[in-house]
């Protein structure tokens, strides 16, 4: 890279954020990390990369994606430090887990908050200077629920579906200003967001969903542990999107990532329904019918809100 170029990430203090931060910081980036606790996060970001206090270099800018008024204000915070920004990576966002009748309301209004509406505000408000700049970047950081509608992540699979389409919508928008999309589906890292305390958990373990949950829960745990990769595998895969110069790109990062995409590309929707439900061990069509659960009242889940990103 001959020249320092500007990114703002979200969710800079924690997990996918944090990593990418640091590791374009030390590529010679201008960083400009977005959170909700800017005092913590960036005592993070300079423990790992080494920055003073004072480095211009590194700015963190408090965000709020559910605060309108804390959007607005980031979007001009982000200009007085650094103009126009080269790249804008949409990093931030919160996870669930939980069956479409288990997940009150209240927590898809939540997700679509975090997960769009107001990543939509910090774009609408960044996009005249990077339209009138005549170059950059847009990253929209999806996974494999963005991929496929996954079982008992239906808030979290609907967001970044949304998600994807929402750039792939805007990549024909801003493309004649010289400014490129690219939606960067992840594989599985060792961040807070695969564990419980980074979940948003509206599951009811002895509800009539029990059977699916005891062996889904199961298999998942194995497989997170199998599959999760280190935080700084994906910053590498970022630093290397920021490159591009195609007005759209939809690429993985993670090997997991990769072999569901090219599954999803070869194999019919209900080959990809068979398939998923013989991985999660979800009992075959019509198991149910007649059964005890059949016959059970609608859930009644006592939730507990948490964020992967600050």
């Amino acid at each position: 890279m001959t020249e320092s170029r500007s990114v703002v990430i979200t969710g800079a203090s924690r997990g996918l954020g944090l990593a990418s931060a640091a590791h374009l910081y030390r590529q010679g980036w201008q960083v400009v990390a977005a959170m909700r606790s800017v005092d913590a996060g960036m005592a993070r970001l300079r423990a790992k990369t080494g920055a003073g206090t004072g480095d211009a270099r590194l700015t963190g800018v408090t965000l709020d994606l559910t605060d309108p008024a804390s959007v607005a204000a980031a979007a001009k915070a982000v200009e007085q430090a650094v103009g126009a920004p080269y790249a804008l990576v949409h990093n931030a966002g919160i996870s669930a887990a939980g069956m479409v009748e288990e997940a009150p309301v209240s927590l898809w209004e939540r997700m679509f908050a975090t997960n769009i509406f107001g990543p939509v505000a910090l774009t609408k408000a960044l996009l005249p200077s990077m339209r009138a700049a005549g170059r950059g970047r847009i990253v929209m950081v999806s996974s494999a629920g963005g991929v496929r509608g996954m079982p008992a992540t239906a808030p979290y699979s609907a967001v970044k579906g949304a998600l994807e389409r929402w750039g792939e919508s805007m990549a024909g928008e801003v493309a004649p200003f010289g400014i490129g999309v690219t939606i960067l589906v992840t594989g599985t890292y060792d961040t807070e967001i695969i564990t419980d305390a980074g979940t948003t958990d509206s599951r009811v373990l002895d509800g009539p969903y029990a059977r699916h949950h005891h062996t889904m829960d199961k298999r998942g745990r194995e497989a997170m542990k199998r599959a999760a990769k280190a935080p700084d595998r994906f910053a590498g895969g970022l630093a290397q999107a920021l490159e591009s110069t195609k007005p759209f790109v939809r690429r993985s990062v993670g090997p997991d990532a990769r072999m569901l995409m090219i599954a999803n590309r070869l194999l019919p929707g209900a080959g990809m329904h068979t398939l998923t439900r013989l991985m999660m061990g979800i009992p075959r069509f019509g198991a149910l019918g007649g059964t005890p659960a059949a016959s059970m009242g609608a859930p009644d889940p006592n939730i507990q809100e948490s964020e992967e990103n600050g």
